[in-house]
Parts: C-alpha cells; sequence; structure tokens
C-alpha cells in the first residue's frame, strides 16, 4: 500500500471526526512516513524521541495523541519501557 493510499484513507476518515485535531494530523502523518521508510512492515517499530521531533509535537502532547487515536479506531499502540527497543504501531485500515 502506498503512502497517498493511507494518507487518503486518513483525511477520508477524519473528515466528519471533530475528535481530531492538527497535532493527531501531525502525529499520524508522521508515522505513516516511517511506515514508508520501513517498506509498510508492521509493526511500525520508533522511538519516541525521533517521533516527536517530526511531528513537531511535545511528549505530553504525544501521550494524549497517541492515546485518543487508540481510542478512536486509529492505530493500535504498544509503549516500549525499555530503552533499548522501540515502541510499536500498528495501522488501522481505514
Amino acid at each position: 500500500m502506498e503512502s497517498i493510499d493511507w494518507l487518503g484513507d486518513f483525511y477520508e476518515a477524519i473528515s466528519g471526526d471533530q475528535r481530531i485535531g492538527c497535532s493527531h494530523i501531525s502525529l499520524y502523518i508522521t508515522l505513516i512516513h516511517k511506515a514508508f521508510q520501513l517498506g509498510w512492515h508492521q509493526p511500525i517499530s520508533f522511538y519516541r524521541k525521533e517521533v516527536l521531533g517530526h511531528a513537531r509535537i511535545s511528549r505530553r502532547t504525544y501521550n494524549k495523541c497517541m492515546a485518543d487515536l487508540q481510542a478512536f479506531g486509529y492505530l493500535r499502540y504498544e509503549p516500549s519501557t525499555d530503552s533499548k527497543t522501540g515502541s510499536k504501531v500498528y495501522l488501522n485500515r481505514l
């Protein structure tokens, strides 16, 4: 699946979802980009610090947006407590 397809599906899904704000969008687009870099293998493995910089959001905003995106059904998030292994995200097909 091409990143443009995922992005288009995401924009279609959020068009009527008033719960989604610009920070959610920035984070999700960053995750799509990361998935593209990794060849679309799920789960997407990453370090939070890397995503924070690319999405240009704070740690607090990251935690809130990840929780929201999971609760709203956009993704499944598996945070890592080990600094040597990254967190994992499964993007749900929208």
